[in-house]
C-alpha cells in the first residue's frame, strides 16, 4: 500500500501544472497593480486632508497664543493705575498689596505678578518668597524704566527656563514710584500641544526657539534643535526628511518616513510657528485599505494553493505548534508576574518597618535633647546661687530671698521644659492660649540676662506699642526665643562689638526677627537637621534649631533662616495672629 501511495503524493507536493502557474501569475499581477494604484490614489487624498488639518490646528494655536498675549498686555496698564497699589507705594504700607495681586492673578490666569519699588526691590508678589528680593538689574525692570508704555520681555533663567512677562512703570504726579511685572504663562500651550502627535515650536525674530513641545529644543535655532535628536521615534525619523513635503517621492510616504513641515508667521514681535506632522495617520488609513485588498488576494492565492498543494496541512500543524509555544510562554509570564507581586508585598512590609524605626529614632533624639535644653536654666541657677551667697555674706537677706525665689522659678521652668519635651515627642497635649509676643521677648531676655551681661552684648529691641497676640504655648515659645538668642550669642563670640537685634512686627502674621553681626551661616540646607552643629565638641549637640523648628510648626507658623545683606545670621519666626491682634493692627 505504501509503495502505491508514495508515487501519487509526490507529484502534488513537488510540482504545479502550467494552468495553475498561469492562474497564480495572473492573480499576482492583478494584486500588484491594484495595490499600487490604491496606495498612490489614497496617499494623495489623505495627505491633502492631513495638511489641511495641520493648517487649521496651527491657525488655532496662533490665535490662542495671540489671545493670551493680548489679554495679559492690558493688565500692567490697569495695575499701574490702581489707586490701592499707588497708595501703597507712596505710604510704604504693603500689607494688602500681595493679596491684591493674588486676586488679580486668579481672575486673569497669569503665571505670577511682582510689584517693585523705584529701587527694584520686590514689595508685593503673588509668590511671597520673592518679597524683599532685588530686581534692579533684571531686563524687565530696566526696560520699564526706559519706556512710558507696557514693555514685553523674554529672558532665560539660569536653569534654562524661558519666561515671558509684561512690565510697566507706575507713576504718581509724573514721578516714578515703582514697576509692575506680569508674567505670562505660555507653558500651558506647550502642554496642550504635547497631547497630539505633532511637534510644534515657536521661534522669535532672531530664530531662537522660545516654545517647543520638545524641551531640548528651547534656546536653540531650528537647525540646532533638529540635530539634537536621534531617529528612534516617528517625529525623530521624520526630522531626517525635513525637506518640503511636496518634493518627497511617493516611496517615502509608503515607508512612513516623510514629515510635513508647516510654518506660520505670528503677528507679534516677528515670531513664527513651525509644526512637524508625521504621515503616520495617512499610512494607517491607507494601510487599512491595502490590508483588505491584500487579504482578498491572499485568500484567492490560499485557495489556489490549497487545491494545488496539500502542504497546507503541514502549515496548520506548524501553526498549532506555535500556539502551544505561546501558551507555554504565557504560563511562564504569569508565574513571573506572581513572583513580582510577592516581592512587592515584601517591599511594602520593609517600608512599614523602616517607618517604625524612624519613629523610634525621633524619640531617641527627643531624649538626647533634654540635657541640651536644661543647660540654660542650670547656668542661670548657678549665677543666682553665687549672687545669693554673696548677699548673705554681706548680710542682705532680703535681696538673697529674691535670688532664691528666682531659683525656685527656674526649677519650675526646668520641670516645664521636661514636660514640654515629652509633649513634643507625643505631638499632642499642648496648652495653647492667646499670649502677647512682647511678653515672650521680655521673658527670654530676662532668662538670658546673665550671659548677655557677661559678654557685654548690645541688644537692640524694637517692639510695637500695641499687643501682638498669638495663639501659642508660653513655655515652648520662650524655649524657641532662648534657643535663637543663644545661637546669636555663640555666633558673636569672635566679634569685637557684638550686637543682637530683636524686632517684633505685626502684619498679616506676627514676625519676630533675631539678627546678629556674626560670620553668618555656611550651610543653610542642613541647618535644621537634628544633630547638625558648627560648634566645638561639648558646646552643643545640634538639637536646638531642630526642636525650635518643630515647635514653631506645631504652633502653625514657620521658622526661616538666612544671611543678612551686611553679614550675620537672620532668623525669622512667623506665627498667625489672633483676632484681637488683627483688630489692634487695623
Amino acid at each position: 500500500m505504501s509503495q502505491t501511495e508514495t508515487p501519487e503524493v509526490a507529484p502534488v507536493s513537488t510540482g504545479l501544472s502550467w494552468r495553475t502557474r498561469l492562474v497564480l501569475l495572473i492573480i499576482t499581477g492583478l494584486a500588484v497593480a491594484v495595490v499600487w494604484f490604491t496606495n498612490h490614489f489614497l496617499t494623495e487624498r489623505y495627505t491633502t486632508a492631513t495638511k489641511t488639518r495641520s493648517e487649521v490646528r496651527q491657525a488655532l494655536y496662533v490665535g490662542n497664543l495671540l489671545s493670551e498675549m493680548q489679554r495679559n498686555s492690558v493688565v500692567p496698564l490697569l495695575l499701574s493705575r490702581d489707586p490701592a497699589l499707588i497708595g501703597a507705594l507712596n505710604s510704604d504700607d504693603f500689607a494688602q498689596s500681595s493679596q491684591r495681586l493674588i486676586s488679580v492673578k486668579d481672575e486673569i490666569g497669569a503665571a505670577s505678578m511682582i510689584m517693585l519699588d523705584e529701587s527694584g526691590r520686590a514689595v508685593a508678589a503673588t509668590d511671597r518668597t520673592l518679597l524683599g528680593s532685588l530686581h534692579r538689574t533684571a531686563p524687565y525692570f530696566i526696560a520699564a524704566l526706559r519706556s512710558n508704555d507696557t514693555v514685553f520681555n523674554t529672558y532665560r533663567t539660569e536653569s534654562g527656563q524661558i519666561l515671558f512677562n509684561y512690565s510697566r512703570r507706575i507713576q504718581a504726579a509724573g514721578e516714578l514710584i515703582g514697576v509692575i511685572v506680569v508674567e505670562v504663562d505660555l507653558g500651558k500651550f506647550e502642554r496642550q500641544w504635547a497631547t497630539i502627535s505633532d511637534a510644534v515650536l515657536v521661534a522669535d525674530s532672531e530664530g531662537t526657539i522660545i516654545l517647543a513641545t520638545e524641551p531640548q529644543w528651547r534656546g536653540l535655532t531650528e537647525a540646532e534643535a533638529l540635530a539634537t535628536r536621534s531617529p528612534p521615534s516617528a517625529i525623530e525619523r521624520a526630522i531626517q526628511a525635513t525637506a518640503d513635503w511636496s518634493a518627497l517621492p511617493a516611496e517615502a510616504f509608503f515607508r512612513g518616513e516623510a514629515l510635513m513641515r508647516q510654518e506660520t508667521r505670528i503677528p507679534f514681535n516677528g515670531w513664527r510657528m513651525v509644526s512637524f506632522t508625521t504621515y503616520a495617520s495617512v499610512r494607517e488609513r491607507v494601510n487599512g485599505v491595502l490590508a483588505l485588498e491584500i487579504m482578498f488576494f491572499a485568500i484567492l492565492l490560499a485557495a489556489t494553493f490549497y487545491f494545488s498543494n496539500r502542504r497546507a496541512l503541514a502549515r496548520s500543524i506548524f501553526f498549532q505548534r506555535e500556539s502551544a509555544e505561546l501558551r507555554r510562554l504565557n504560563e511562564s509570564l504569569q508565574r513571573e508576574i506572581a513572583e513580582r507581586e510577592r516581592v512587592e508585598k515584601n517591599l511594602e512590609v520593609a517600608e512599614q518597618t523602616l517607618a517604625q524605626s524612624s519613629k523610634l529614632a525621633a524619640l531617641g533624639e527627643m531624649s538626647a535633647s533634654v540635657s541640651h535644653e536644661l543647660n540654660q536654666p542650670l547656668a542661670a541657677m548657678k549665677t543666682y546661687l553665687a549672687g545669693a551667697k554673696l548677699l548673705l555674706h554681706r548680710r542682705r537677706p532680703e535681696e538673697a530671698l529674691s535670688s532664691f525665689q528666682r531659683i525656685d522659678d527656674l526649677l519650675d521652668r526646668m520641670g516645664a521644659i521636661t514636660r514640654q519635651l515629652k509633649s513634643f515627642a507625643r505631638k499632642g497635649g499642648d496648652a495653647v492660649e492667646p499670649i502677647d509676643a512682647r511678653d515672650c521677648v521680655s521673658s527670654a531676655l530676662s532668662m538670658m540676662e546673665p550671659q548677655l551681661k557677661s559678654r557685654k552684648v548690645r541688644i537692640n529691641r524694637v517692639l510695637p506699642p500695641v499687643p501682638v497676640m498669638v495663639s501659642a504655648d508660653r513655655v515652648r515659645l520662650d524655649q524657641v526665643l532662648i534657643n535663637l538668642l543663644r545661637n546669636a550669642l555663640d555666633a558673636t563670640k569672635s566679634v569685637e562689638e557684638p550686637v543682637i537685634d530683636i524686632i517684633l512686627a505685626a502684619g498679616q502674621t506676627a514676625t519676630l526677627t533675631v539678627r546678629d553681626n556674626g560670620p553668618g551661616i555656611e550651610d543653610l540646607e542642613n541647618l535644621f537637621e537634628p544633630f547638625y552643629t558648627t560648634k566645638a565638641p561639648g558646646d552643643g549637640v545640634g538639637l536646638g534649631l531642630a526642636i525650635s523648628s518643630g515647635i514653631v510648626n506645631d504652633l502653625g507658623g514657620r521658622l526661616y533662616a538666612r544671611n543678612g545683606r551686611t553679614g550675620g545670621a537672620v532668623f525669622e519666626v512667623q506665627l498667625p495672629l489672633t483676632d484681637r491682634s488683627v483688630q489692634a493692627a487695623e
